[in-house]
Parts: structure tokens; C-alpha cells; sequence
């Protein structure tokens, strides 16, 4: 197996100085401070994460691609009305554009709540997974890893919010009793597949944090404030965290949603990753967190994107990042919701 070696430009992050003493824990603070202001991403190290599940799960994931492709689609996420299973190379939309990659999502295991006219649109969401029944072992794989990177995320979440002056569980009025469990596996084709070289288009996540797991391709891009891009390759043993729109919305940009992208590799070589987003409640609205004096001084105002508007209420957010990202799915289950130039699938460069 080749480890593709390039520099790293991301810091490093030990999760771990977190729980050690005070003196240590105080500099962890301030560090991963000055991190959160000026790139929104990085390297951890010191999770805990065991590395046989690490493992497992890369190698499910790429026997799962490797299944027949009638197989993958006995559950294509256009069968599901809650946005779960499996989307082929190039069915996914990053601003209006085609992603190159193939991948299977999953969200927290639940039931459908039945949709009246009075119901929260962003209930819809709500509801169970599809899983392969050829691969019966992916299931309780990925369920034991979401649980296992759900940990992780919180673990940040809480380092975060005493970064900026809160108290640990600061955020845990808006993702308790239940956050959002997004879960990807994701492979990557060759451009002898891809169209373009957009594996997945430039953006911004939406939730409090993304904990991505790379194989050993590169492609991840990340864009400094400045607009200069800066590869994110794979380092053994880590995850990549990068915080998402409600941390930029929470605290009024003092806390960097850092755009990124993945270009799509080589002819003949494959990329396989693994991201999980960990938001917020659906039911809950995104507060501005009071900041001591000398952090809100430093704060840069939230981002505003005229294609992609940010709500404040996380399952509002949510479901119009779903729709817009799976038009397919959007047209077959929630054309109610839909513009009449989206049912007809046009323009959709500016729509979606």
C-alpha cells in the first residue's frame, strides 16, 4: 500500500491535552483558541478511536463499493424519503455542479413520523437507514463506528466551547438529547470515470463539526481566508476536524467555517474517505453565544452566500442542504417543497 506523501500545512491537534492537568490543559486552550480563529481546520491526534475499527471500517467500506452495482442499488437514496443510501458517481450536487464520487449515507437509526399538513417540514428527515443485505456486517460496523466518532465530535465540541470562554457543555442545550448523525462512506473514481476533476465541489459543512477519515489518497483542499488552497493530505493516525456553519453562526465568524473541496484522482487510482458530521437537533435554533470582550473583538460577521443562505434553525438548514445536494431524491419525495423550474430540473446552477 502506498502513503502518499505531501506537506502538511493543517496544526496538529492533541485532544488528549484536553484532560490533562490544568497547566496543560490552559496552553491546549489557547492553542486550539488560536486555531479556531485563523483556520477552522485540523489534524487530531490523541482520540482514543481504536485503531482496528479504523480499519475495519476503511475495508467494508471498499467491499461495499466493490459490490455489484444492482446490489448498491437495492438501496439508492432515491428509495428513501429521508435521505438515507446509496447515491452512484455523480448523482450528488455541490453548487449546482456534479460530484464525482460515489458513497452511501447514513444518519441516526429511527422511525418515519407520519407527515401532516402541520408538520415541520424538516421531520421528513426523520426515519431508518438502508443497509446492503449482501454486506449484513456493515451495519453494526458503521453504527459502533458513528457512536464511537459521535464521541469524538462532542469531545471537541467541548474543548471548543471553553476555548471561547464557555463552559463545557455550553452547546449542549442545542444537540441533547439527539444530534444530527450524518454519516458518509465515500469512494472517489479515477478521471478516467470523473467528468471533471470535482470530486466534491468547494464548500462549507453546516454542522458544529466534521471528523474525516482518510485512506491514504490525497485530494482534500482546504481555502484560507486569503483564498490561497491548501492540501489536507492523509496523515496515519488522525482525523481531520474541520468546524462547520453553526460555529461560524454561534459565534458571529469569530469561529472559521473554512471553504473546501476534493479533486478527483488520477486515472486508474481510487480515493476511499469517511465523514461524519456532528450537528445540532433539528428542532433547536442556533443562539449567539456572548463572547468574552477580547474574542468578540476579533469576530468577523457570518458569511453570506446569495446560492447558499444560512437559516438559524438547524432542521431548516438542514433539509435545504438535502435538497439542494439530492435533487433526485427532492423530486421524487418532496416536490411540495420544490419550485417549478426545480421539479423540471432546470436551472439548476443558480437553484441549487
Amino acid at each position: 500500500m502506498t502513503i502518499h506523501t505531501l506537506p502538511v500545512h493543517l496544526p496538529l491537534v492533541d485532544i488528549s491535552r484536553f484532560h490533562a492537568g490544568p497547566a496543560e490543559r490552559e496552553r491546549f486552550i489557547a492553542d486550539l483558541r488560536k486555531i479556531l480563529h485563523d483556520h477552522g481546520f485540523f489534524y487530531l491526534t490523541g482520540h482514543g478511536v481504536d485503531p482496528k475499527l479504523v480499519a475495519d471500517v476503511i475495508a467494508n467500506s471498499k467491499r461495499f463499493f466493490a459490490l455489484p452495482l444492482e446490489q448498491k442499488l437495492e438501496i439508492e437514496m432515491v428509495k428513501s424519503p429521508h435521505f438515507r443510501g446509496y447515491n452512484r458517481a455523480g448523482y450528488e450536487r455541490t453548487r449546482g455542479q456534479q460530484d464525482w464520487r460515489e458513497q452511501l449515507d447514513i444518519n441516526t437509526e429511527g422511525t418515519a413520523v407520519e407527515i401532516g399538513p402541520n408538520t415541520p417540514a424538516w421531520k421528513r428527515l426523520l426515519g431508518p437507514n438502508q443497509w446492503p443485505a449482501a454486506l449484513p456486517e456493515l451495519k453494526p460496523l458503521l453504527l459502533a463506528y458513528q457512536a464511537e466518532v459521535t464521541r469524538v465530535g462532542i469531545d471537541v465540541l467541548k474543548a471548543i466551547a471553553v476555548a471561547l470562554g464557555q463552559p463545557e457543555d455550553a452547546f449542549a442545550q442545542i444537540y441533547e438529547p439527539q444530534p444530527s448523525q450524518l454519516l458518509k462512506i465515500i469512494r472517489y473514481p479515477g478521471r478516467e470515470v470523473a467528468e471533471t476533476d470535482q470530486g466534491v465541489g468547494a464548500h462549507k459543512d453546516g454542522g458544529f463539526v466534521t471528523v474525516l477519515l482518510q485512506d491514504t489518497v490525497p485530494g482534500l483542499r482546504v481555502q484560507t481566508e486569503d483564498g490561497v488552497w491548501l492540501e489536507a493530505p492523509p496523515v496515519p493516525g488522525t482525523f481531520v476536524i474541520n468546524t462547520g456553519e453553526l460555529l461560524e453562526l454561534a459565534t458571529n465568524g469569530f469561529v472559521r467555517a473554512d471553504v473546501h473541496d476534493v479533486i478527483a484522482p488520477p486515472a486508474g487510482v481510487e480515493r476511499f474517505s469517511v465523514a461524519f458530521f456532528l450537528g445540532s437537533r433539528y428542532d433547536a435554533t442556533i443562539p449567539v453565544i456572548a463572547l468574552p470582550e477580547e474574542l468578540k473583538r476579533e469576530e468577523r460577521g457570518v458569511t453570506v452566500d446569495p446560492l447558499n443562505p444560512i437559516f438559524r434553525e438547524v432542521g431548516q438548514n438542514h433539509l435545504k442542504s438535502r435538497l439542494r445536494s439530492h435533487p433526485d431524491v427532492a423530486r421524487a419525495h418532496h416536490a411540495d417543497l420544490l419550485t417549478p423550474e426545480q421539479l423540471a430540473g432546470e436551472a439548476v446552477a443558480s437553484a441549487y
